[in-house]
C-alpha cells in the first residue's frame, strides 16, 4: 500500500509538471498578437534574440551542475550534506554566470552590431536578466532534486507570467523595447529574491568547502555540449538570420516558427507518462508490452499530431493575420510547414529513442544531437544569406530529419520496433483529404478561422473512421496505460 501510495504520488507529479510545462508553451502565444502589434518589425525582432540569448546562456554558465545536484543530491537526507553540495554547486554556478554576463556587458557593442540592430542599451540590460536567469534556473532545479514540485511549479509558473503581464503591461501602454525587456528583469529579480528565501528557510546557510566540487564537474561538464547542440538545432538560426539579414527577418521569421512548434505540445503526455511506465516492463524481460506500449503511443500521436500539421500549415496565413500583422504573416506564413513537419519527426525521435534509453545507450543521442548541431549550424551560415528565411526553415528541417533518421537506425539495432504504416497511410489520406475542404474554405478572421478548424476535425475523424483507421479495442490504451502507471 506504501508503495502504491508512493508512485500514485509520482503520477500527480508527473501530470502537474505537465500542466505547467503546457501553460509555459502557451505563455509565448500569449505575448506573441501583443508583441507584434504594439512594436516595429525590427524592435520585435531584437525582442525574439532577447529571448534566444536567455535561452542559451544558462546551457554554458551551469557547467550542467543542475543536473549534477538533482543525480547526486536527490537521495541524501543529511542536512549537512545537502548544505554542502548546494552551496559549493550554488558558488561556482554564480562564479561562472557573473563572468559570462560580465563578458556580455563588456563585448554590448559589438554584440549589438551583429545581432541586436546596435542597440547597446539592450544588451547591457540583456546581461543583467542573463545573469537573474541562469541562477533562477539553477534555483528551480532545487525543489526538483528533493522533489518538491509544487513549488517548483508554482515558481516557474510566477516568473514566466509576472513576465509576460509586465511586459504586456508596457508594450500595452506604448513603452520601448527596452522598458518591454526591463519587465523580464522585474519578473526574473522578483522570482529570484522569493526562492532564495525559501531555500535558505528550508536548509539554513552555509559557507561550502567544495568537497565533492571534482566529482561535480566531471558529471556536469561533459553534458554541455548535448545541451548546447540542442540549443543550436532549435533556435541558433535567429542568430544566423539576425547577423545576415537583420532584425526585420527575425521579426517576420519567429512567429511562424512559434505556431508550426504547437505540435510539441502535443508529445506532452507520451515525454512524461513513457519514461515511468517502460523501465518496470523492460527490466522485467517484458518485451512484448514495451513495444506495445510504444506502438500506440507513436499511433496515438501521430493520429493527432499529423492532421494538426496540415491543419497548422493550410491555416498559417489567416491564423498569423490574427495573431500579428499583415506585414509578417505575408513574409512568414511559408515558414509554418517546415517547422511542423521538424516537430513532427521530433516528437516521433522522442518515443522510439526511449529505446536507447531502456539499452542505456545515452551516449549515443548526444552524438546525434551534436551531428545535428554542426550540421544545422554549417548548413544555416552557407544557404540564410541567399536564400533568406525559408532557406533557414527548411535547414531545420533537415536537422530535425537527420536526428529521426539517425535514431531509427540505432533503435532497429536494439530494437525491432513495430511501425503501423497501413494506419500511418490512412491519417495521411484523411488529412490531405481534410487540408483540401480547409483551402477551399479559405477562412480569414478568427470566427471563420475556429469554424474552420471545428469542421476540419469532423471531417478528418469522419473519414478515419470510414477508413477504419481506429478500432475499438484501441480506445483502451490509454486507460491501461494510465492504470500501470
Amino acid at each position: 500500500m506504501k508503495q502504491l501510495n508512493e508512485y500514485k504520488l509520482f503520477v500527480q507529479r508527473i501530470g502537474l509538471v505537465g500542466i505547467t510545462n503546457i501553460l509555459i508553451a502557451l505563455s509565448s502565444l500569449i505575448l506573441l498578437p501583443i508583441m507584434t502589434k504594439s512594436f516595429s518589425i525590427e524592435d520585435y525582432g531584437i525582442w525574439v534574440q532577447i529571448n534566444t540569448t536567455i535561452s542559451l546562456i544558462p546551457n554554458i554558465a551551469a557547467l550542467g551542475l543542475p543536473y549534477t545536484m538533482v543525480r547526486f543530491l536527490s537521495a541524501e537526507k543529511d542536512k549537512e550534506k545537502i548544505q554542502e553540495g548546494f552551496y559549493s554547486i550554488a558558488s561556482i554556478v554564480l562564479a561562472s554566470t557573473f563572468i559570462i554576463s560580465t563578458l556580455l556587458f563588456l563585448f554590448s557593442k559589438n554584440i549589438a552590431a551583429a545581432l541586436f540592430n546596435g542597440a547597446v542599451n539592450i544588451v547591457v540590460l540583456l546581461s543583467v536578466i542573463v545573469f537573474l536567469a541562469c541562477l533562477n534556473a539553477f534555483l528551480l532545479n532545487f525543489f526538483r532534486t528533493f522533489q518538491q514540485m509544487k513549488r517548483y511549479s508554482i515558481f516557474l509558473l510566477i516568473q514566466t507570467y509576472l513576465g509576460v503581464f509586465i511586459v504586456s503591461y508596457f508594450a500595452i501602454k506604448g513603452f520601448s523595447i527596452y522598458t518591454a525587456a526591463l519587465g523580464l528583469l522585474i519578473a526574473n529579480l522578483v522570482t529570484f529574491f522569493i526562492m532564495t528565501l525559501f531555500i535558505i528557510s528550508n536548509i539554513g546557510f552555509k559557507i561550502p568547502k567544495f568537497k565533492n566540487m571534482r566529482e561535480y564537474l566531471s558529471f556536469g561538464l561533459p553534458t554541455i555540449p548535448g545541451n548546447l547542440s540542442s540549443w543550436i538545432v532549435d533556435s541558433s538560426d535567429r542568430y544566423v538570420i539576425g547577423v545576415f539579414l537583420g532584425t526585420t527577418f527575425v521579426g517576420y521569421y519567429s512567429p511562424g516558427y512559434t505556431l508550426g512548434n504547437i505540435i510539441m505540445m502535443l508529445l506532452a503526455p507520451f515525454s512524461l507518462l513513457l519514461p515511468s511506465v517502460l523501465p518496470k516492463y523492460y527490466d522485467n524481460g517484458e518485451i512484448e508490452k514495451v513495444k506495445t506500449f510504444l506502438k500506440y503511443s507513436l499511433k496515438y500521436f501521430l493520429l493527432i499530431a499529423i492532421p494538426s500539421a496540415f491543419g497548422l500549415s493550410m491555416l498559417s496565413k489567416p491564423i498569423l493575420m490574427i495573431l500579428t500583422t499583415q506585414e509578417i504573416a505575408l513574409n512568414g506564413y511559408l515558414i509554418t510547414p517546415f517547422v511542423t513537419l521538424s516537430a513532427l519527426l521530433f516528437g516521433v525521435y522522442a518515443i522510439i529513442s526511449n529505446v536507447i534509453v531502456l539499452k542505456k545507450k545515452t551516449g549515443i543521442t548526444g552524438t546525434i544531437w551534436i551531428i545535428a548541431a554542426v550540421l544545422n549550424l554549417g548548413l544555416n551560415i552557407l544557404f540564410v544569406p541567399y536564400f533568406g528565411i525559408l532557406g533557414a526553415a527548411s535547414i531545420t528541417l533537415i536537422a530535425y530529419g537527420t536526428a529521426f533518421i539517425l535514431t531509427l537506425v540505432y533503435t532497429a539495432k536494439f530494437f525491432d520496433f513495430d511501425f503501423d504504416f497501413d494506419f500511418i497511410v490512412k491519417i495521411i489520406i484523411a488529412s490531405i483529404l481534410m487540408s483540401i475542404i480547409i483551402s477551399l474554405m479559405n477562412p480569414s478572421g478568427i470566427l471563420n478561422v475556429l469554424i474552420t478548424v471545428v469542421i476540419g476535425a469532423v471531417v478528418y475523424m469522419g473519414l478515419l473512421i470510414i477508413l477504419k483507421g481506429i478500432k475499438k479495442e484501441e480506445f483502451k490504451f490509454f486507460k491501461n496505460m494510465l492504470r500501470n502507471s
